[in-house]
């Protein structure tokens, strides 16, 4: 059974319709997001001119068999301490919610699909990365 965790830009990637992260999707048999992402993405609706229709579509995705939430708890925040710690000692910082994002994919046994190639930098999980797809002119 192949499980995976949902980063922001992942999810920005398969509303846009970003054939690889698609392909991924729909592979998988069950999607996973965690309670950083959905803060993430809710805070960028806040800011865009589609909200009801970004949260419309959010609440479709939720609603599907295949995908669920995770909580952030005691045992995430232990494995945030390590990656974090890791990347310290490595010199590779990332931004702070894409650790939680890790430390949840690391704790479930998660690949994470993402768009962010930082993610990589993250020896302690399995990455799925799809390069940002460009919009050409």
């Amino acid at each position: 059974m192949s499980r995976a965790l949902l980063d922001t830009s992942g999810y920005s990637a398969f509303m846009r319709g970003d054939p690889t992260v698609t392909e991924w999707l729909r592979t998988v048999d069950a999607v996973y997001v965690n309670a950083v992402v959905l803060g993430e993405l809710r805070a960028g609706f806040f800011r865009g001119r589609l909200r009801q229709k970004n949260e419309a579509r959010l609440r479709q995705f939720l609603a599907s068999s295949r995908v669920s939430a995770l909580s952030v708890d005691e045992e995430t925040a232990e494995r945030y301490a390590v990656i974090l710690n890791a990347l310290w000692n490595a010199g590779t910082p990332i931004p702070t919610n894409d650790i939680w994002i890790a430390a949840s994919a690391m704790q479930y046994g998660l690949a994470v699909i993402t768009t962010d190639a930082h993610f990589l930098k993250i020896p302690q999980i399995l990455v799925w990365h799809s390069p940002p797809v460009r919009a050409t002119s």
